[in-house]
């Protein structure tokens, strides 16, 4: 059983298609003869036909997405999607995607989207033959690759989904500690501060301890896609806040390291359980190493954070190494202090997150003083030259 599906168009008349080939003897047969002949209300199959009486080879099963409510829409189907799918499948074997000498022992089973505000029928036609064709090379040809799966699963953007995820694939980055517990005055850095993929915000500690994990929904109304932590450091009940932060759609919470081990096992696995990241603050903790070696699974992000109050004592970026032979997936992030002037120390350390705050957000130019960071990052915008194509 091979497996292949495609979007193609624009809306309303956008097209997608999912489908199964496979033989008649197998799973893929079963299930074409069991959707032939277990009809439900407003999604009835229908056999995809060249024209009438002319099936197409291999036979292929069209099944619609959405339900048909009316003659209108079963037109829809019944006409140009239906003739678009038979054309697809014909010129893939004339093409050479399906082997000509397998037509008569393979079978097809066709999920197909049709928007019930679809109108123009040229669009439907041939927006579903692409998809249908697409759909069928797809699935022929094993893509994608699990390489391909990868490198996109955290660069990729849904297009229907409206908004992205942003996921930390690129390091290094640079983190805005938002600590000022004044929203006002936080809102008006999030508009002051420049749009890069290089990024992180941070809603401090004082920030939700004034307003608590809500202030993420007020972060998000300004900019939608950052990526954004919620530094609760929790010390107690790590599943509860770590699933109340993911509820408030941070990406990541911050679990203090000095917390029970159970209350940091219990964070992380609620963390990972929700999507979202888990970060170890190590503040007031000389070593962090010993602490991850006792976890059940380690975090995404471990902060060297030296404290505002101890801004004097020296970092210990010596655990740096140390940390990341832990494992490869591992992010380090240092906080407290940190300085245009500093931050070469800290990268040439191995930090893959500078986290900086007052630096930043008490500039008398925020966005100047950020990008003065970003460009100490030496990182060109993600993809800023690349061009989304899968044929």
């Amino acid at each position: 059983m091979l497996i292949g599906e495609a979007l193609i168009g624009e809306e309303p008349e956008l097209a997608h298609v999912d489908l199964i080939i496979g033989n008649k003897e197998g799973p893929v047969g079963q299930a074409f003869a069991t959707g032939m002949t277990q009809l439900s209300e407003g999604h009835t199959p229908l056999l995809s036909v060249i024209r009438p009486n002319l099936l197409t080879k291999p036979a292929c099963l069209i099944v619609p997405k959405v339900t048909v409510k009316n003659m209108a829409q079963a037109a829809r189907i019944f006409g140009p999607a239906q003739a678009a799918v038979a054309k697809a499948v014909a010129d893939a074997a004339q093409d050479g995607i399906i082997p000509r000498e397998e037509v008569e022992d393979l079978v097809i089973v066709a999920s197909v989207f049709i928007h019930p505000d679809a109108k123009d029928y040229n669009r439907i036609y041939r927006y579903n033959y692409g998809a249908a064709k697409l759909a069928l090379k797809r699935a022929m040809d094993g893509f994608p690759e699990i390489d391909t799966v990868l490198d996109e699963k955290d660069r990729g953007t849904h297009a229907i989904m409206g908004f992205k995820i942003s996921r930390l694939w690129d390091p290094p980055y640079l983190q805005v500690a938002l600590d000022n517990p004044d929203i006002d005055q936080v809102l008006r850095i999030l508009k002051a501060l420049p749009d890069s993929d290089h990024l992180i915000l941070e809603a401090g500690t004082p920030l939700i301890k004034r307003y608590g994990v809500e202030v993420i929904g007020k972060m998000r109304e300004v900019v939608p896609n950052a990526f954004i932590v919620a530094d609760l450091k929790t010390l107690d009940t790590g599943n509860l806040e770590a699933r109340m932060v993911a509820d408030a759609t941070a990406d990541a919470v911050v679990i203090s390291a000095l917390a029970p081990t159970q209350t940091i096992d219990k964070a992380i696995e609620e963390a990972h359980k929700t999507g979202i990241y888990a970060v170890i603050d190590t503040l007031n903790l000389p070593d962090p190493v010993p602490v991850l070696q006792k976890l059940d699974a380690l975090p995404d992000v471990v902060e060297l954070h030296r404290a505002i109050d101890a801004e004097k004592t020296e970092y210990q970026w010596g655990s740096i190494p140390a940390i990341k032979a832990l494992s490869d997936r591992i992010l380090v992030a240092v906080a407290g202090g940190i300085r245009a002037d500093t931050m070469r120390d800290a990268m040439d350390a191995g930090a893959d997150i500078l986290v900086v705050g007052r630096a930043i957000t008490n500039a008398k130019d925020v966005r100047q003083a950020a990008e003065m960071f970003i460009e100490g990052l030496a990182k060109e915008e993600i993809d800023q030259f690349r061009v989304m194509t899968d044929f």
